[in-house]
């Protein structure tokens, strides 16, 4: 019942009710963990396709080439400096090229 505080209506107070909807949260929280994930891997894939683009690559080629290079840096890194830093951005396509 504790986890079901700030619920509305009989899903606050009514035993089965409240334990039905705590368990539908607990798998909807378990199963967004992981989307959540996914969400942000694409984000990142899209900042890096269109920074890549600006400098006539594509993302995969341009990824192909981080990998061939062996440049450590994951997309996380490498959307963050297509976003916020493009001139370190650029330095890593020009490293690429």
């Amino acid at each position: 019942m504790k986890q079901a505080k700030g619920y509305y209506g009989r899903r606050k107070n009514v035993w089965t009710v409240a334990k039905n909807a705590v368990e539908k949260a607990m798998l909807y929280a378990y199963r967004d963990r992981k989307n959540k994930k996914r969400n942000f891997r694409s984000l990142w894939i899209t900042r890096i396709n269109a920074a890549a683009r600006q400098h006539g690559m594509s993302y995969s080629q341009f990824m192909g080439a981080v990998k061939a290079k062996d440049i450590q840096l994951n997309r996380k890194v490498l959307a963050d400096l297509a976003m916020n830093h493009p001139e370190a951005f650029k330095a890593v396509v020009d490293k690429v090229k």
